[in-house]
C-alpha cells in the first residue's frame, strides 16, 4: 500500500517530527510505501489563489504532485500540534489546495454545490496525531474538541475515508523522556493497527 504522511511543524527538533519519523519507519517496516511530506521544509506555499479555486484549473507542478500523491494513497497520516483548536496555517493551507475538487471530492450530476459532496478519497483509513500544551479534559469541556470535527467530520468524512483515528500527545510541554519514549511505541501501535504488514 501506498500511504501519505504529511508533517506541519516549523521545529526540526518537535516532537512532531519524532512522530512522523517514527511513523514512517512503521510503515516502511511493515512494507508500504510512503509519500512524505515536510510542508515547512519544502516551504509550500498556503495560498489559494483566485486562479486556482476552479476545479478545472491548471495547478503548479508541486500542487499537482501533491493531488496526483493524496489521490492515489490507500491511507493517510498527518502530524501537527494544537494551535488555538486548529492546525498549523500552513497545513490548512495545504487542504485548500490539496483536498479539492476532483481529487478528494465532487458534487453528483445536477448539485451546483449546495449539496453534500460525495468523496473520492480511496484511503480507506486516515490517522491524526496532534500534540497539544493544554489538558485533555479542559480540551474537550471548554473548545469541544474542534480539531476532532474538523478531521473527521468536515474533511476525510466528507471525503469518503471511512476509518479515522485520531490520537493527541499532551501535555507535551512538561512531558518527560519516559512519556515521550511511550508515547511513540503508542504511535507504532497505532500504525501497526490501522496499516499492518503487507
Amino acid at each position: 500500500m501506498k500511504i501519505s504522511v504529511i508533517l506541519a511543524h516549523p521545529d526540526e527538533a518537535s516532537f512532531n517530527h519524532a512522530i512522523a519519523k517514527t511513523a514512517v519507519e512503521q510503515l516502511e517496516a511493515n512494507g508500504h510505501g510512503v509519500f512524505f511530506h515536510d510542508l515547512y521544509k519544502e516551504n509550500f506555499d498556503p495560498l489559494l489563489t483566485r486562479q486556482e479555486t476552479p476545479g478545472d484549473a491548471s495547478l503548479s507542478r508541486v500542487v499537482a504532485e501533491h493531488c496526483g500523491q493524496i489521490g492515489r494513497a490507500d491511507g493517510i497520516i498527518v502530524v501537527h500540534p494544537n494551535w488555538w483548536g486548529q492546525p498549523p496555517a500552513i497545513l490548512k493551507g495545504w487542504v485548500d489546495r490539496t483536498i479539492r475538487p476532483g481529487v478528494a471530492y465532487e458534487f453528483l450530476e445536477g448539485d451546483g454545490g449546495e449539496g453534500v459532496p460525495h468523496g473520492l478519497l480511496k484511503a480507506r483509513a486516515a490517522v491524526v496525531f496532534n500534540t497539544s500544551n493544554t489538558e485533555e479534559t479542559r480540551e474537550r469541556k471548554v473548545f469541544g474538541d474542534p480539531l476532532e470535527t474538523i478531521w473527521r467530520n468536515c474533511i476525510f468524512g466528507l471525503c469518503g475515508v471511512s476509518t479515522f483515528h485520531r490520537r493527541t500527545f499532551g501535555m507535551v510541554v512538561t512531558s518527560t523522556g519516559v512519556q515521550r519514549k511511550n508515547w511513540l511505541e503508542t504511535v507504532r501501535e497505532d500504525v501497526d493497527a490501522l496499516f499492518p504488514k503487507c
